[in-house]
């Protein structure tokens, strides 16, 4: 069960992430999915997870690569070290592109029930490489 869960992870991050394919968001998605982690007024459900993959990071990074680092399971709670890599060629979060290479550093815990995601938190260094994209 825990390698079968590590690898629902696995494929949420290539094939989600990576690839922004809509039917594995769907296969590996609970209908009551909660994204702990969600910022202050943003949808903590499926709908808002796919957003922000789709439709705030794909546009600002295409290219985008997820490279993790290291997995640790126990029980039905895969957490995932990783980071979200690509060229800034879109607008990311309200800064402009900057045609650099960026990274987040992703730190993620999923509980995952019968292959599907049920809850997630998370933390990143989105913040900070804003903040940082925004100075330059």
């Amino acid at each position: 069960m825990i390698e079968d869960n590590k690898a629902v992870v696995c494929r949420f991050n290539q094939e989600v992430i990576e690839q922004g394919n809509v039917d594995s968001f769907n296969a590996l998605m609970d209908e009551s999915f909660v994204n702990r982690s969600a910022p202050a007024g943003m949808d903590n459900g499926p709908q808002g997870m796919i957003y922000f993959f789709n439709e705030i990071l794909r546009p600002a990074m295409p290219d985008v690569k997820v490279t993790i680092h290291q997995q640790v399971a126990e029980g039905d709670l895969v957490t995932t070290r990783k980071s979200i890599s690509g060229t800034q060629t879109g607008a990311l979060l309200g800064v402009p592109a900057t045609g650099k290479a960026i990274s987040i550093d992703v730190i993620d815990i999923v509980l995952v029930k019968d292959g599907k995601y049920m809850e997630h938190w998370g933390i990143t260094t989105l913040p900070e490489l804003l903040a940082t994209l925004a100075r330059a």
